[in-house]
């Protein structure tokens, strides 16, 4: 437990640090108490440093578009690796301020050439294609596992990964990222699957320093920031950060979305007659599911925020499916709607760290959706969905589910 400054709430309130909350439904409406009660509080731990919770909209985007305020370089994520954070820091995009921040950016942005995104694109529609077909000839499938092949898919192929290797990258992510059940949460093999995924990396990047590529592994090999090339360690750092990015939004929202669906029929019945409403589905569940839990900021100096000092130094956790379920900015925010419009959800961040990948993204959810609602009449679950245990990642480790053909495709 912990206390809240000023805050008069009834009850006990939960630690939102706590991984186990996000392993059991109902969380949505502790946020919702939280955020009428006080949308940014302190909470102090005995084990812990101690942070600062932003749960409103608003205060969301103050925090997120502020980063000459509000630093990444202290961290991404509440009690990460002390160690590993500061070798990471000022090299790893997503822990790295401006104005390097922008120079990286832009080396992997360079690596978009038409070229490859129209190749993207291309395999994006013949995976999701395959993934799905492949599920029908099973019939009985664990949505989290038809859901992580077009992602690792995708990754890979923008990173330069040779088709070939796509399948065993996708059983290192699913181990190295808290997907695979079967790896439990034993340290050791998540770590091992860490170690393949970099020396697979490097030896990767060794043959684009020789060989370019249009893949963002020779764009980093190539690039450089003030006229000086990025070091070994910068572009895996910057790897394994796409990597997980990369893998997991969308994953855990082609999840989400689904069971979202399955449970509210007759929005499936609408998105099916109104292909129009394609977009605006996307962005609904994108909203609904959020499944960045949290971002972490520090404060470089005193600021005001609301009506709160935060001090220099201070952690600030930005809990982004709690601000995309604002009632003062989202009408209903409970109900998944796939007409809602407009549709200003934090999803994909804000400000100097908005999500580097959101356009790759949003095409891969397009695409999946629009296969599968083309191929698949049906979706009835078998169990009951099993969510992480994790206060990062909003998602999902089994939903065992049985998929039913269209009539007419085959």
């Amino acid at each position: 437990m912990y206390q809240i400054t000023d805050a008069p709430l009834s009850g006990a309130v939960p630690d939102l640090s706590d991984p186990r909350h996000y392993a059991a439904e109902g969380i949505e409406e502790v946020w919702r108490r939280l955020r009428e009660a006080r949308p940014l509080f302190l909470t102090r731990r005995t084990a812990g440093a101690d942070f600062w919770s932003v749960l409103s909209h608003d205060l969301a985007g103050q925090v997120l578009r502020n980063s000459a305020v509000f630093s990444s370089t202290g961290g991404m994520r509440l009690d990460a690796d002390p160690v590993a954070n500061e070798a990471a820091a000022g090299k790893m995009l997503i822990v790295t301020d401006p104005p390097r921040h922008g120079g990286v950016r832009r080396i992997i942005n360079s690596g978009f050439t038409p070229r490859m995104v129209q190749r993207l694109t291309d395999n994006i529609r013949v995976t999701a294609a395959e993934v799905i077909e492949d599920a029908l000839e099973q019939g009985e499938v664990d949505l989290t596992r038809v859901a992580a092949r077009l992602p690792v898919s995708v990754i890979s192929d923008m990173l330069g990964v040779p088709r070939s290797d796509w399948d065993f990258m996708l059983e290192l992510t699913m181990i190295a990222f808290g997907a695979d059940e079967s790896a439990g949460t034993d340290p050791k093999r998540i770590a091992e699957a860490h170690t393949e995924l970099l020396v697979y990396y490097d030896e990767l990047l060794r043959l684009r320093r020789r060989e370019p590529q249009d893949d963002i592994v020779s764009a980093l090999a190539h690039g450089a920031v003030d006229g000086v090339p990025l070091t070994d360690e910068e572009i895996l750092l910057n790897c394994n950060g796409l990597i997980s990015g990369g893998n997991e939004t969308t994953r855990h929202a082609t999840v989400g979305g689904l069971l979202a669906l399955m449970q509210q029929p007759s929005e499936w019945a609408k998105l099916r007659a109104e292909a129009e409403l394609l977009p605006s589905a996307v962005q609904e569940i994108l909203r609904f599911t959020s499944p960045a839990l949290h971002v972490l900021r520090t404060a470089r100096q005193d600021v005001s925020l609301g009506d709160q000092l935060i001090r220099a130094g201070e952690q600030v956790a930005v809990w982004l499916p709690a601000a995309n379920r604002d009632g003062a900015v989202f009408a209903d925010p409970d109900r998944f709607d796939v007409a809602r419009t407009p549709n200003r959800h934090l999803a994909f961040a804000q400000g100097t760290h908005f999500c580097l990948g959101s356009a790759l993204a949003t095409s891969e959810l397009t695409i999946f959706f629009e296969e599968f609602l083309a191929r698949v009449a049906d979706v009835t679950p078998r169990e009951a969905p099993q969510r992480m245990q994790s206060n990062l990642i909003w998602g999902f480790t089994s939903v065992p589910v049985t998929l039913a053909r269209r009539e007419g495709r085959h």
